[in-house]
């Protein structure tokens, strides 16, 4: 049966909010082709969708905005919407549901968003693939067999597949770009203080973390960013809107940029031939628009990055475990291994170490603060490898007996201290070794789907290849003049999975 609205398929979000204004397309007709997209292309990458009345009843009260009409889905992290559960995809929240909206919800609403319901995450939105034990996993829709990435798998796989024009994403070590970067789409993480995390929240993960949904097209990150950047009260840091919109860089000259690029995973690990070749066919490109752009990199460690990052990362996890208990008292015996594992780690972390491995953030930024003096932009690939097979990451047994260890024998110190646990994290990290930089200095960074493969056994169109942008601070619509003279130059947005047709 022939999917309503046709037209849906091809447009972004920009195009489909001018149907909508023009009255050749009603919201309740918008988000009716949605719902049908969701059933039709079930890929897992929905937590929870409302019931179709309720969903039309929004659109027919959808307020006026630059997105009046649009259907759209937040994370089912971070954000909370009231009367939606908020399970982070732990099956210890599984009955949570929040009465207020996040700050950031509240601009989603105004800006005419019509919300379906929430997007998949792994679990308090801790790994980089989206496959939460009490869940399911959710699948890429170049390649079933292949994950879209995580945490922001469920926004990224729903945009790919035509079932969303775009979608609520949040990075806080490269959770819009590694899932934009498998899946073919453009992921734009904001500066530091650019979205607000309100009103609960402060900063997530200490400012590592920033919010700006998934597109496939330019223009409508911009957009995005013009409806919901700004301050709130109270954020702890908060840039102020600019002089001119966001929506203005799109189209202009980005001037003639200086770019230093590396292949080289700071990790010291492997790096998939395809991913170098994007960045090579990226740096060729660069030149061909006029760019200077020579092979170089900030002067980082990067296992000792790998080792801040890490810290925190501990600490947040026995955070998050805590907080889910306080929502939803025995969450700690219902959590996934590895999630408990690193937070029995988490909970040895002294304070000393703690605030050491933060003050290390400032080693970074300053590092890339002096290659900014020199070049504009940073390239690299995005990821280090294609996206992997669904079940590639599942927990060890490995990790499930230390879990197990860590819990009975409360050995999260020992097993801090005797590196094993930082290993094996820092194993998984091998994948995706170049985002996490950006995060830790509080820079703009963005994926862009330049290119993707010849097809593969279960791609028969190929997957998609991101290589990213590190940009300077505050400095998004630079990175958006330069993503809007790309995109010009190759386009990328009427590229679609075979799932589509």
């Amino acid at each position: 049966m022939p999917l309503p609205l046709p037209e849906y398929d091809d447009l972004d979000a920009t195009g489909l909010a001018a149907l909508a204004r023009r009255g050749d397309v009603s919201a309740a007709e918008l988000a009716d082709a949605a719902l049908a997209r969701a059933e039709a292309r079930d890929l897992g990458a929905f937590a929870h969708l409302d019931p179709a009345a309720a969903v039309r009843r929004r659109a027919e009260a959808a307020p006026p905005g630059p997105f009046q009409g649009v259907p759209f889905a937040v994370k089912d992290l971070l954000h909370p919407v009231a009367g939606m559960p908020m399970r982070e995809g732990s099956d210890a929240l599984r009955h949570h549901v929040p009465t207020t909206d996040a700050t950031l919800v509240q601009r989603y609403r105004a800006a005419g968003l019509v919300l379906l319901g929430k997007t998949t995450t792994p679990e308090f939105g801790l790994m980089g693939v989206t496959e939460p034990e009490a869940y399911g996993p959710t699948r890429n829709p170049w390649a079933p067999d292949r994950t879209p990435g995580g945490s922001s798998g469920g926004a990224a796989a729903a945009v790919a597949a035509r079932v969303l024009p775009a979608a609520d994403a949040s990075d806080g070590g490269g959770s819009i770009r590694i899932p934009s970067g498998y899946s073919g789409l453009f992921g734009l993480k904001p500066s530091r203080g650019r979205v607000p995390d309100g009103p609960t929240v402060g900063e997530v993960w200490h400012g590592a973390n920033a919010s700006l949904p998934v597109t496939r097209t330019v223009r409508d990150a911009a957009a995005f960013l013009d409806a919901v950047a700004g301050p709130s009260p109270g954020d702890p840091v908060a840039l102020p809107r600019p002089a001119r919109p966001f929506a203005d860089a799109v189209g202009e000259d980005p001037g003639r940029l200086r770019v230093g690029f590396s292949v080289r995973s700071p990790l010291g690990t492997d790096v998939d031939p395809a991913c170098v070749e994007a960045v090579e066919d990226a740096a060729a490109l660069l030149a061909e628009l006029g760019h200077d752009v020579e092979e170089a990199a900030p002067e980082v460690d990067g296992r000792a990055l790998a080792r801040s990052y890490f810290m925190m990362y501990f600490g947040q996890v026995a955070a998050s475990v805590r907080r889910a208990e306080a929502i939803a008292p025995g969450a700690r015996r219902r959590v996934e291994p590895v999630t408990r594992l690193l937070a029995e780690v988490g909970e040895r972390v002294s304070a000393a170490e703690y605030a050491a491995s933060l003050d290390g953030w400032n080693v970074y930024a300053r590092a890339v603060g002096r290659f900014h003096k020199r070049y504009d932009l940073y390239l690299t690939p995005t990821t280090a490898v294609l996206a992997p097979h669904v079940g590639a990451q599942a927990p060890t047994a490995t990790e499930r007996l230390l879990a197990g260890a860590a819990a009975r024998a409360r050995a999260g110190r020992l097993l801090l201290k005797s590196g094993f646990v930082e290993q094996l994290i820092i194993e998984r990290l091998a994948d995706t070794p170049f985002t996490q930089l950006a995060n830790l200095a509080g820079l703009p960074a963005m994926s862009v789907p330049l290119t993707q493969t010849a097809p593969l056994p279960g791609a028969p169109r190929g997957l998609p290849v991101g290589v990213q942008f590190v940009g300077r601070p505050a400095s998004e619509a630079g990175l958006l003049r330069l993503a809007a003279q790309l995109e010009a130059a190759r386009p990328w947005a009427d590229r679609r999975p075979a799932l589509v047709g």
